[in-house]
C-alpha cells in the first residue's frame, strides 16, 4: 500500500515516542558487555601469551588451536540464533539466554586458566576442550545482547545510544582487565603466574556474574511485544537473509574488524616486549588502548549528524594514522603512546557502531521479506564476525610468529621481530583499508532507513 509523507512521519514519530529507554536500562544493558569483556578480554588479549609463555604450549600449536576452535565455534552462532527465534518466555526471546548461560560461562573461563600439570599432549587437549567450551558459552551469553538490541526499540537514535552504552560497558570491562590483571596475577601468584591467573579469573568470574544478573533484571524486549512472541520457523527465518545485502556487508565488515581487533590486542604484548624491549609498558599501552571509550562516547552525538557508514570510515582512517605514528616513532615511548591513543580513539567509532549497524539489517530484512528474524540475523552476523574474525585474528599472528622462528622468553631473531612488527603495525593498516572498501562499495540501502521503519510500523498497524 502506498503511503504519503504525512503517514510516514506520523508512524515514525509514534514509534519513537513510545520506545524511549531509561538510563537504568541503558546502563544495565551495557553491564552485560562489561561482564563479558571482564572475562573474555583476558582470552582475546592474554590467552596466546598465557598458552605460550605460562602454560608452555608451542606457538604453532597455539595458532592452530585458536583457529580450529573458532571455526568449530562459529557453527554455534546460527544455532543459538535459531534457538532465540524459537524461544518464547515471559522474559522475551533473548534475555533468558543470559540468565541460563552466565553461570556455566563464568565457570568454564575460570577452568580455562586453571592450568593443570599435564604432559604436552595433555595440555593441548585441555586447552582445546576448555577454549572451545568457553567460546560456545560466550556465544550463549553474549549473542543475546546483540539479538536483544533490535527488540529494545525501533527508535534508531535510542538504539544507537543503547549500543553505545553497551560498547562503553564492554570497553570499560577491557579497561578493568588491562589495569588490574597483571598486578592481580602478581599479587595472587606471589611469583607463580599460573596460580595468579587462576585466582584472578575466579575473582573476575564472580564480579561478572553479578553484572549479568543486573542486565537480565533491568532490560525489556519492547519490539517483541509489538510483533508477538510466537516461535519463528527456521524456513521463515532464512527468508530474512535472502536479498539482504546490508546484512552480508555487515558480516564481512565484522569479520575483518575482529581480525584487526584481536590481532592488535594479541600482538601488542610481543611488540612491546621484544621489538621495543620495554615489557614494563605492556599494561600502560593496553590501558591506553581502552581510550576507545572516547570514540564510543562521541558516537551518540556524532550519529545525529553523520551516518554509521561515514563514522566507521572516519574511525578506520584515524586508526590508520595511529598505526603510522607508531611506526615512524621507532623506539620513542612518547610517540608510541601517542600513536596508541590516536588509534584507540579512532577505533572507538567502529566499536560503538558495528552491532547497531548489524541490528539495522534486521529491520531491513523484515521490510524486504516480511519476516523479522532478529535471532538468526543478529546472532549469526555477530557470531561469524566474532568467531571467525577472532579466530583468524589470533591464529594469523601465532602462525607468523612460528614462521619467523619465535621462541618464548628468549632474545628474538630479526625474522621473528619482523613478523611481530607485521602483526602489530602493517596488517592492521591493510585490514582498516579493507573495512573502508567494504562499506564504500557493498553496504547499500534502497531507501532511507526512517522510511523503511515507517513502512514497517504501518504494516503492523494494519
Amino acid at each position: 500500500m502506498a503511503m504519503n509523507e504525512e503517514t510516514l512521519k506520523r508512524h515514525t514519530d509514534s514509534s519513537a515516542s513510545n520506545q524511549k529507554l531509561s538510563l537504568l536500562e541503558k546502563v544495565s544493558y551495557g553491564l552485560g558487555d562489561t561482564a563479558s569483556n571482564l572475562l573474555f578480554t583476558v582470552v582475546t588479549t592474554y590467552l596466546t601469551f598465557y598458552f605460550t609463555d605460562v602454560y608452555g604450549i608451542k606457538a604453532a600449536a597455539v595458532g592452530t588451536l585458536l583457529l580450529i576452535a573458532r571455526i568449530v565455534d562459529m557453527l554455534d552462532s546460527p544455532i543459538f540464533g535459531i534457538l532465540i527465534d524459537k524461544t518464547n518466555t515471559k522474559w522475551g526471546k533473548s534475555r533468558p539466554w543470559i540468565l541460563w548461560s552466565c553461570i556455566p560461562f563464568s565457570i568454564v573461563v575460570i577452568l580455562l586458566f586453571m592450568g593443570p600439570d599435564l604432559s604436552d599432549s595433555g595440555k593441548l587437549a585441555y586447552a582445546y576442550i576448555f577454549y572451545i567450551a568457553a567460546n560456545v558459552l560466550y556465544t550463549a551469553v553474549n549473542n543475546p545482547l546483540t539479538t536483544m538490541l533490535p527488540s529494545l526499540t525501533l527508535d534508531i537514535q535510542e538504539r544507537t545510544v543503547a549500543n553505545s552504552f553497551r560498547m562503553f560497558g564492554g570497553q570499560f570491562g577491557a579497561l578493568l582487565v588491562n589495569l588490574t590483571l597483571l598486578p592481580l596475577v602478581a599479587y595472587f601468584g606471589g611469583g607463580d603466574q599460573q596460580k595468579g591467573f587462576f585466582y584472578t579469573m575466579t575473582l573476575f568470574g564472580v564480579i561478572g556474574l553479578i553484572m549479568f544478573f543486573i542486565t537480565f533484571l533491568n532490560t525489556k524486549e519492547r519490539v517483541q511485544d509489538i510483533n508477538g512472541t510466537k516461535s519463528l520457523a527456521l524456513k521463515d527465518s532464512i527468508k530474512a537473509i535472502k536479498g539482504n545485502q546490508p546484512w552480508i556487508a555487515g558480516v564481512l565488515l565484522g569479520v575483518v574488524f575482529f581480525i584487526l581487533y584481536v590481532m592488535k590486542l594479541s600482538s601488542g604484548i610481543y611488540y612491546i616486549t621484544y621489538n621495543l624491549g620495554k615489557p614494563g609498558l605492556v599494561s600502560l599501552v593496553n590501558t591506553l588502548g581502552t581510550l576507545t571509550l572516547v570514540g564510543i562516547i562521541a558516537v551518540p552525538f556524532l550519529s545525529k549528524k553523520f551516518s554509521k557508514k561515514k563514522l566507521i570510515i572516519i574511525g578506520m582512517l584515524i586508526n590508520i594514522i595511529g598505526q603510522l605514528i607508531i611506526y615512524f616513532g621507532g623506539q620513542s615511548t612518547a610517540i608510541l603512546l601517542t600513536g596508541v591513543i590516536v588509534g584507540a580513539i579512532g577505533f572507538g567509532l567502529p566499536i560503538g557502531l558495528l552491532f547497531a549497524l548489524i541490528a539495522d539489517t534486521v529491520d531491513y530484512g523484515e521490510w524486504k521479506s516480511g519476516v523479522r528474524a532478529q535471532g538468526l540475523l543478529a546472532s549469526t552476523a555477530s557470531g561469524i564476525a566474532i568467531k571467525l574474525g577472532s579466530g583468524l585474528g589470533g591464529a594469523i599472528p601465532a602462525w607468523l610468529l612460528a614462521a619467523g622462528g619465535y621462541v618464548a622468553n628468549k632474545p628474538q631473531t630479526q625474522s621473528s621481530l619482523h613478523m611481530i612488527s607485521l602483526n602489530f603495525i602493517w596488517l592492521p593498516i591493510i585490514l582498516s583499508i579493507l573495512s573502508i572498501l567494504i562499506l564504500a562499495f557493498l553496504y547499500k540501502w534502497e531507501k532511507p532507513y526512517n522510511e523503511i521503519i515507517a513502512e514497517l510500523e504501518v504494516r503492523r498497524a494494519q
